[in-house]
């Protein structure tokens, strides 16, 4: 079965490790980080401009993928909120020795409460495992869009990408 952005519309395993805005897994040890999950090669440049710290490069072609420098990020998040997409989340493997946070951007209602348990979905939007949101962030910075941190256990950090929407 072909699998990958073309096919189902998540990119593939293949798809990821070649891709310029995924950090090395030393680097996602290390602390917060951007994980630019984007494989097509599209007019598109949002994310370059919103990251204050050069961390993420285009080049001189707008349909460049885009390129991540971890050495240069920090983790603040900017650019989650300002894609326009759901490509790029911010993985924290420091957490502790058993669980990592992931921010990603959340653009439903019901937000999610501090502390409530919530079903972890991968990239197809499968749960995974349960999740504790850490925060809720609606900064004005953000442009509108609300970024949510969630705990997970560390093994499924480069699985899950999201939450399940809640009941209204």
């Amino acid at each position: 079965m072909n699998r990958g952005i073309v096919y189902d519309g998540v990119p593939s395993k293949e798809e990821l490790a070649s891709c310029p805005g995924v950090p090395s897994e030393e680097r996602m040890r290390q602390g917060r980080v951007a994980v630019i999950e984007c494989v097509q090669e599209i007019p598109c440049n949002p994310c370059s401009f919103s990251c204050k710290f050069n961390a993420i490069t285009i080049g001189d072609e707008i349909t460049n993928l885009p390129h991540l420098n971890e050495n240069k990020c920090t983790g603040c998040g900017q650019c989650v909120a300002n894609y326009p997409g759901l490509a790029i989340t911010i993985i924290d493997k420091s957490y502790s020795d058993k669980e990592a946070v992931i921010d990603f951007p959340f653009e439903y209602l019901p937000l999610p409460q501090e502390h409530q348990v919530v079903d972890a979905v991968n990239r197809y939007g499968e749960v995974v495992y349960k999740g504790i949101i850490k925060k809720v962030k609606q900064v004005k910075a953000y442009v509108g869009t609300t970024v949510v941190s969630m705990i997970i256990p560390i093994e499924f950090a480069d699985e899950v990408r999201s939450m399940k929407r809640l009941a209204r």
